[in-house]
């Protein structure tokens, strides 16, 4: 029988709404509150930083919201993006199970992040906004929104997390070249990034810090707004794009997967693959093991306490509904650098701890070598993100090898490592280490939360 590797949806199939998984959930997030108040917040409080109409896609409980024409015209550059089975993987492994994976690298940014970016800065262009921040960790998001903010006439100011500014200088150069003013967080431009530097002028940053200084930037400036690249209702809906095409693309393959993996930083790369493999297990009853995985270095899935948080680390944003691992915590420098992140997002940890999805941590060096024997069999170079899935997939097929059943894996290959080969340099010098937190790494930042309401 022949083999068909790649499966490809033609451009009238991108997908006209996002999968809104609020409407399905068996129960809702518990509201974000105020910083000072610790009351509910309401449109009002976050319209300084956010158009009106992605404020409204956050809180709506409507299981689908239409695209706009604009941004499907965007998506076309490269949606849908293919569906590959990874025959020669599976053969490298010796297992029964069939592997199947979404590729988001061929996106202009080499990664999922636009299909969030686009929607974001489209509805910033509508509401008049001239200029919006950010924070970018590895430099994924930040690429994607300098693409889109590029595509609409917007000025944009990254934040990029230091250690990474200084591992991945290209990605740096993209958002350049798209127009984008990059700086290495923490800076001196804050008052956040000066409390920080004041405490540790060596600190290597963190995605909580970069977030203090974006949102900062956006709050005391009235022209300015602040856009965020995972973790929100909002962010996570747009990334369902992926999901829903991977669903006709498992169709046409004749297939149907029994586990789908995802890595897992603040939430937007599992939601945009899995979000719309749940909506089927919620409103059809079937049985889609869904796996977000997180580096061992920063596990709040897996280790991290359910509790109201802030989502930056000085504590301008609202106080969250998450998993986390306290909200000044930085984690260790690993190069994955945009799952260094405290906290997750509201949705998935409300998931998780209903127990409709789960949750797996992985060390460094096994996912470099997943991602290294991945490059071999399947020709594809994967994000240092992107190998966090493929060691849990590299887990789940041995496990099937073992039990003798022939499952269907199906994962987000989220993005290309071709800026982060510096990654794989000291990986294969020897550089990189295992890092698991202590004890007392672990409750440094939780203890820090015990004058926040618990969940």
């Amino acid at each position: 029988m022949k083999q068909i590797k790649k499966f490809l949806l033609p451009e009238d199939q991108i997908p006209e709404s996002w999968y809104n998984i609020q409407a399905d959930m068996p129960n809702p997030t518990l509201p974000p509150l105020h910083p000072g108040t610790k009351q509910p917040i309401g449109p009002a409080d976050l319209a300084p930083l956010f158009p009106m109409e992605l404020i409204k896609q956050e809180v709506s409980k409507e299981r689908w919201i239409e695209i706009p024409e604009a941004v499907r015209e965007a998506y076309k550059i490269w949606r849908p993006t293919p569906l590959y089975r990874a025959y020669n993987f599976e053969k490298l492994l010796d297992t029964p199970a069939k592997i199947y994976y979404k590729y988001e690298g061929v996106s202009p940014a080499g990664s999922h992040k636009p299909n969030t970016a686009i929607p974001q800065a489209y509805y910033n262009k509508m509401e008049g906004v001239k200029k919006i921040t950010t924070e970018t960790g590895a430099g994924q998001w930040g690429s994607a929104l300098s693409f889109a903010c590029q595509m609409f006439g917007i000025e944009l100011e990254v934040y990029m997390v230091r250690i990474s500014y200084e591992q991945k200088p290209y990605r740096k150069l993209m958002m350049n070249t798209w127009g984008a003013k990059v700086f290495s967080s923490p800076t001196n431009l804050t008052e956040s990034g000066r409390k920080i530097l004041a405490e540790d002028p060596n600190s290597p940053g963190s995605l909580g810090i970069a977030i203090s200084e974006a949102v900062e930037r956006a709050a005391t400036n009235a022209d300015t707004k602040y856009a965020l690249g995972s973790v929100l209702n909002h962010v996570l809906m747009h990334q369902t794009v992926i999901g829903l095409e991977a669903v006709k693309q498992m169709e046409m393959a004749g297939d149907f997967p029994d586990i789908v993996i995802a890595p897992f930083g603040g939430g937007s790369n599992f939601a945009g693959i899995a979000f719309p493999f749940l909506r089927l297990n919620l409103q059809e009853g079937k049985k889609v093991r869904c796996i977000a995985v997180e580096p061992a270095s920063c596990p709040k899935l897996t280790k991290g306490e359910f509790r109201y948080d802030f989502g930056d680390s000085v504590g301008l944003t609202p106080l969250l509904p998450m998993y986390t691992l306290g909200h000044t915590f930085v984690p260790d420098p690993i190069h994955a650098g945009g799952l260094r992140y405290h906290g997750a997002g509201a949705i998935v940890s409300q998931l998780l701890k209903d127990k409709v999805i789960e949750a797996q941590s992985v060390h460094q060096l096994s996912c470099f070598d997943a991602g290294v024997k991945f490059a071999n069999a399947e020709g594809i170079i994967p994000a240092p993100e992107a190998t966090h899935g493929i060691a849990a997939v590299v887990r789940e097929a041995l496990k099937a090898k073992e039990e003798g059943t022939p499952k269907t894996i199906l994962f987000n290959l989220c993005g290309h490592g071709h800026f982060d080969m510096s990654a794989y340099e000291d990986y294969f010098n020897g550089k990189l280490v295992d890092h698991e937190l202590s004890y007392d790494e672990l409750h440094q930042g939780l203890n820090e939360l015990n004058t926040h309401p618990l969940v």
